[in-house]
């Protein structure tokens, strides 16, 4: 499947209001990072589970950020709006679940959620599994940009737990897989703020978001 390329019949969700906190980069975890990544993955479901009412999601460091959520869970496909858009050092973190037989996903951050004419996408992350490929590109005036694929390795494992990091500064996201730094891509977009919002879609459960 090409980046970009959505799948036929999917409904338009509507959009959530995030409110997201300003990070440093994380450190590297190691394999022991991974198996309490592993350990809390339940434990976190059913923690968001009962949160959701009081409208609050949990930021990577386990603090409340109050968020205008309108949605009885996290439903895939997810649109949620970035209060603020993005600033260099804001980040915005994904946790989830793979489904047991993937073929892909994608989480994008895109410039609005309009359809018609598209919004500008200012980077698209797309795992596909047959391929073990993490592929990234952005999509301006509704013209695909430089696709690039090159990676150390292919993080995500069928019905499996990862978190996913996308870290803003000022010339490039930053994006960690489970604490390991994969690699960067420069702007595109030069307007920082007008990318406020996250959509994300295909075979994974989303279980947090910050």
């Amino acid at each position: 499947m090409r980046l970009g390329q959505r799948s036929a019949g999917t409904s338009k969700p509507g959009c959530a209001l995030l409110q997201l906190p300003l990070f440093p980069p994380p450190a590297d975890r190691g394999l022991a990072g991974l198996h309490r990544l592993d350990k809390m993955a339940g434990s976190v479901a059913e923690r968001d589970a009962l949160k959701i009412e009081d409208r609050l999601l949990n930021n990577s460091l386990g603090s409340p950020v109050q968020a205008e959520v309108y949605f009885p869970r996290l439903i895939v496909p997810f649109c949620g709006h970035i209060k603020g858009g993005m600033r260099p050092g804001k980040k915005v973190v994904v946790m989830g679940i793979v489904d047991l037989n993937p073929e892909s996903f994608d989480i994008s951050l895109t410039c609005g959620d309009s359809e018609d004419p598209p919004a500008d996408i200012a980077i698209e992350l797309k795992a596909i599994f047959s391929d073990k490929q993490f592929l990234r590109n952005s999509c301006l005036s509704g013209e695909w940009g430089e696709e690039q694929s090159s990676l150390p390795y292919f993080p995500f494992i069928p019905d499996q737990p990862f978190r996913v990091e996308i870290l803003c500064e000022h010339p490039r996201f930053r994006i960690f897989v489970d604490g390991h730094q994969l690699f960067d891509f420069y702007h595109r977009i030069e307007k920082l703020s007008a990318i406020d919002t996250i959509k994300i879609n295909g075979d994974l459960q989303i279980t947090k978001l910050g």
